[in-house]
């Protein structure tokens, strides 16, 4: 009879995205992350693969879950704009939040891997493809609804929307300021207002 796995695997996905996000893929050993994980050695192997493999099915489920409410978000009833307004605000709050931050420089160790690999870049490209049809979806509804102007160009503004928001994990990289974060966010949201 096979034994049951003694570790909530959910919970250990989330602890790999707090380590990785802090130490980024490069920097973290297999020591750092079986301390972080709490768990033992065969146990990462045996559950999930290697470290890249573990990193990979971190990734994913982060971007999933982080994805999954931005479109959920943006397909809401009533103003487009609050709810674009309201994901980077949340992003903020996110970066702001000590906890939440780890989890979120994940992004981080990612994006850096992409040109040495060809599933993250593709897990980036699929995500990209998502989120700018998700956004330009909402940006449609807003010009239909008069919030922007009729001639706005709603596929380049969902493509700069898609950017704009990653960029603030980059700046939280930057930045210890709660206050600038806030300011940064808010002078890319007034692309929307010239529109």
């Amino acid at each position: 009879m096979a034994r049951s796995k003694e570790f909530d695997t959910a919970l250990v996905l989330r602890k790999a995205m707090e380590v990785f996000g802090h130490y980024g893929y490069e920097g973290t050993s297999l020591p750092m992350l079986l301390e972080g994980l709490g768990i033992a050695r065969q146990s990462l192997y045996d559950t999930y693969g290697t470290k890249r493999d573990l990193f990979v099915k971190a990734v994913k489920h982060y971007v999933n879950e982080k994805s999954s409410a931005v479109v959920a978000y943006l397909e809401r009833p009533g103003s487009a704009k609050l709810a674009i307004s309201e994901i980077f605000r949340e992003v903020v709050a996110t970066l702001q939040d000590e906890e939440r931050r780890r989890e979120c420089l994940i992004l981080n160790s990612a994006i850096d891997r992409i040109p040495h690999d060809s599933e993250i870049e593709a897990l980036f490209e699929q995500d990209r493809t998502r989120l700018e049809q998700a956004f330009e979806a909402a940006l449609v509804r807003a010009r239909d609804q008069g919030e922007l102007r009729p001639g706005a160009n709603v596929q380049a503004l969902a493509r700069y929307l898609y950017h704009a928001r990653y960029a603030l994990t980059q700046s939280a990289k930057l930045t210890k300021s709660p206050q600038d974060l806030e300011e940064i966010a808010a002078v890319a949201l007034t692309v929307l207002d010239g529109v």
